[in-house]
């Protein structure tokens, strides 16, 4: 039988994520469009999201924190291409993007002295063969296969080499231990449902070090440039972004922010975020065609969950059969307005994409589960 109960709230894309709960563009009355954001009112709008960040997060009082071009892509790519190349490389991939970093120290930065960890989807590398005398790039929530780090208890206090690590799917939801990390980049479209194109980025002291120290071999991009003279340029973590930016997406990151410290800051957020991922986990339990793509429960991502089939019949269809069936139980939710954009990743085993974010409430990830069962069955 097709369910009657819809989600309130059909939003499960992973990325541009749900808004908060209750948003409505009401909450961009405030912005300070038509100003410069180099004027006193709107800086200290800008100003306002870094430090909200910073304390939402708990970041170590000697990082700093700044707005950059470009998402979080824009964001990594700025460290990569400012710090890398002072020591040799140790690089984790295990899903796509991961993966588009790997293309890009080697075929871009063309750095010869690399050492590549990466796994298949559904599994993380080996981190103990990971050589820390060595600069190491990872991500921490693999956005399309659903797996994550359990944890930084891998990477040691004494490093010689500088942690980068492109978080933009973990942060706000899952508890990281930035003290691991010498950058840390996000965006504000994941977690906090923000709205797109600009990124965050985080820097320890070590990195700074390694700013001030070192000119890579390559010329920097503009957007790419944090310092002047040998000196970090502080104006970018103090509200004096490299770029312009858009009044109105600095208010809705700061609209995202207010709510998250209404509801009880970073533990709310988290418990929000994981309640979404038990739903599911349960439901999965009980039900025998869809599993987690994650091999292993610690390593399951309570944002991007992904789930494969596992049907005897859909195991053996051809790949192209798989995947056209996958994204048929797509369309058939979506045509029902009952959940959107919730396919995997076009580079990932075809299969389900469930964003369980702290802005997505666990009651409506609840009312969605049914109609996968019902439109799993329409497939046959």
């Amino acid at each position: 039988m097709k369910p009657e109960i819809k989600p309130n709230r059909p939003f499960f894309s992973s990325g541009p994520c749900a808004k908060r709960p209750g948003w409505s563009l009401d909450a961009l009355q405030e912005a300070l469009v038509g100003r410069s954001h180099r004027a006193k009112d709107p800086k200290a709008r800008i100003q306002e999201v870094i430090h909200k960040s910073e304390t939402i997060l708990n970041l170590p009082k000697d990082y700093v924190c700044g707005i950059v071009p470009a998402s979080d892509t824009g964001a990594v790519e700025m460290a990569m291409w400012s710090l890398l190349g002072a020591r040799g490389l140790d690089i984790c991939a295990w899903e796509s993007f991961g993966s588009g970093w790997v293309t890009d120290v080697i075929k871009q930065l063309k750095l010869e002295d690399v050492s590549r960890h990466e796994a298949d989807y559904g599994s993380l590398p080996d981190f103990t063969k990971i050589n820390f005398s060595n600069d190491v790039v990872f991500t921490y929530n693999g956005t399309t296969s659903g797996v994550k780090v359990p944890n930084l208890d891998w990477i040691p206090e004494n490093r010689q080499g500088l942690t980068i690590c492109d978080a933009t799917s973990a942060v706000f939801a899952m508890d990281i231990d930035f003290n691991k990390c010498d950058v840390v980049t996000w965006s504000w479209q994941k977690v906090m449902g923000g709205e797109a194109a600009h990124g965050m980025i985080v820097l320890s002291p070590r990195a700074i070090e390694r700013l001030e120290s070192y000119t890579p071999a390559w010329p920097l991009p503009k957007i790419f440039r944090m310092t002047k003279g040998g000196k970090l340029i502080q104006g970018i973590f103090e509200g004096a972004t490299i770029n312009t930016v858009s009044m109105l997406c600095v208010e809705d990151a700061l609209d995202g922010l207010n709510w998250a410290e209404s509801i009880g800051g970073l533990p709310a957020l988290i418990k929000r975020s994981e309640a979404n991922l038990k739903v599911v986990s349960d439901w999965v339990a009980k039900t025998d065609w869809i599993d987690f793509l994650a091999k292993h429960t610690v390593t399951r991502s309570n944002t991007s969950i992904c789930l494969k089939i596992i049907a005897p019949w859909y195991q053996a269809l051809t790949p192209e059969e798989q995947t056209k069936k996958a994204k048929e139980l797509v369309k058939l939710i979506d045509n029902e307005g009952v959940a959107y954009d919730f396919g995997s990743y076009r580079d990932a085993p075809p299969g389900i994409r469930l964003w369980g974010g702290a802005t997505v409430d666990a009651a409506d990830t609840a009312k969605l589960l049914p109609w996968l069962d019902w439109a799993f069955k329409e497939l046959r």
